[in-house]
């Protein structure tokens, strides 16, 4: 009888929570959250030489953050420090690291550490594209891929969280892909990398909830491409549903994120309806979809990253 009630209990207890969950979802969709002041906190940006990477350190400049820059192109990377400066940024930060490197990265972040101190907001932004074929693709260009898109995540948690933990206090934030969502045909180790980086983030963010972290906090960005030039070539036959974004829009929206301690932004809002779909459709209805879409033909256009004189 002692277990009857104890179950019954137990289960009253998680439809109430779930309830209450469920309402508080609901009221921050109508009702934005109140977003955290990120003024003070060491926020670190992997990639932020260029694109999204020196846009994110730009916005989080004007937000009054110290930052910690990481590129492996050194005058690009100075040029973002030099920007972030003019943006209002006192401390700026700029090391140069190639993140496909796991020796590297924990010799920088050792630096860091003893340079700067502890990272409170950890943004893995770099990231590279083949945009071959997977049988097209050499093996050293997926190796590199992987390197990049997703041991680097590994490499940067293990050097930076553990201080987090200490503290209880931090945010680690991965900058996936509509990639790591969906296959695409043109982008098969693209996609693993971005699949891999997501499990990887959200499996973190599990952990850190078993072991009531709870002053760790995680997002996990999924836009569809981006005007940065990484997928230079590339286009959507479906402009009104899956544009290719702006990037100070995409900017804005994961500042956002973070401050309001948001786990998923997918862009565009479509992205969500379409993971439902994939979850309930047939396969024949969902391929016919993504044709319908001009998915199959995205990369088709592909001319990568236009490298600088």
């Amino acid at each position: 009888m002692s277990s009857y009630v104890t179950a019954t209990k137990e289960l009253l207890v998680f439809l109430g929570k779930s309830l209450l969950g469920v309402l508080e979802a609901l009221i921050f969709t109508l009702i934005p959250k109140p977003r955290k002041n990120v003024a003070g906190e060491t926020v670190l940006i992997t990639g932020a030489g260029s694109g999204l990477g020196r846009l994110l350190a730009l916005q989080f400049a004007r937000l009054g953050s110290a930052l910690v820059l990481w590129d492996i192109n050194a005058e690009a990377n100075e040029e973002t420090r030099r920007l972030a400066q003019e943006a209002g940024a006192t401390r700026v930060h700029a090391y140069t690291c190639d993140c496909s490197q796991k020796e590297e990265v924990y010799r920088v972040a050792d630096q860091v550490k003893k340079e700067v101190g502890d990272v409170s907001i950890l943004i893995n932004n770099a990231g590279i594209v083949t945009g071959r074929k997977f049988l097209d693709c050499p093996d050293d260009l997926i190796e590199k891929s992987i390197d990049v898109n997703f041991k680097a995540h590994l490499w940067t948690y293990k050097a930076f969280l553990p201080a987090m933990i200490a503290k209880n206090h931090g945010h680690l934030v991965c900058i996936s892909s509509s990639a790591g969502l969906v296959g695409v045909n043109g982008l098969a180790d693209y996609c693993a990398t971005k699949f891999a980086a997501n499990g990887f983030a959200e499996a973190m963010f599990i952990e850190a909830v078993a072991q009531k972290q709870k002053g760790i906090k995680t997002t996990i960005v999924c836009p569809f491409f981006i005007k940065t030039g990484m997928f230079e070539g590339c286009a959507t036959s479906s402009p009104t549903l899956l544009p290719i974004l702006e990037p100070e829009y995409v900017v804005r929206k994961i500042v956002d994120a973070i401050r309001q301690d948001q786990l998923f932004l997918y862009m565009p809002k479509i992205l969500y309806f379409i993971m439902v779909l994939k979850s309930i459709l047939p396969v024949k209805t969902g391929l016919l979809l993504a044709e319908y879409m001009g998915v199959f033909k995205v990369m088709d256009g592909f001319a990568g990253q236009k490298k600088k004189a």
